[in-house]
């Protein structure tokens, strides 16, 4: 941040982020089911946050409703994350954000949920792009989804 508030995110990391979702973006479904088939693999307990898994006999890779959650939050993170240097700021609408701040505070989301996501999340963009994988990279997006999270986490209430 800025003294004025606002993000600073390089013309570089920019440049690898925009990059690299250029080429994802066509997959960005499949790509959001392999993320939260890697977020249920390290924190197998992560289904019960979600209704339609918590109950469903069906493997979580095979129910109907994840695929279109999994690419919504994909594409939210990556969009995000290509908007980060010309806005200054995490662009998401704010009814959005308020949504998902009320959604993961009522849902009992906590930082280790994010950190998880986060693992998984720059493990998943090494996998769809591993020929333009790179330490400078994986610190872009890295730091584009903390700024994401920061502005989820800002939004999130405790249940009265």
């Amino acid at each position: 941040m800025d003294s004025e508030g606002k993000i600073v995110f390089t013309e570089e990391q920019e440049a690898l982020v925009l990059k690299s979702w250029s080429v994802m973006k066509k997959n960005s479904a499949d790509l959001g089911l392999k993320l939260f088939i890697k977020i249920f693999e390290i924190a197998p307990t992560a289904k019960k946050l979600f209704s339609f898994l918590r109950d469903s006999p069906i493997p979580a890779e095979q129910n109907p409703k994840l695929k279109p959650h999994a690419m919504s939050v994909f594409v939210m993170c990556c969009e995000s994350a290509a908007q980060l240097r010309k806005t200054g700021k995490v662009t998401v609408k704010e009814t959005t954000l308020k949504r998902l701040g009320a959604n993961h505070s009522k849902y009992g989301v906590v930082d280790e949920h994010f950190e998880v996501t986060k693992y998984a999340l720059l493990e998943t963009i090494k996998e769809a792009v591993p020929e333009m994988w790179s330490p400078e990279m994986k610190s872009a997006w890295g730091q584009a989804y903390d700024h994401l999270v920061a502005a989820i986490k800002a939004e999130m209430k405790p249940s009265p």
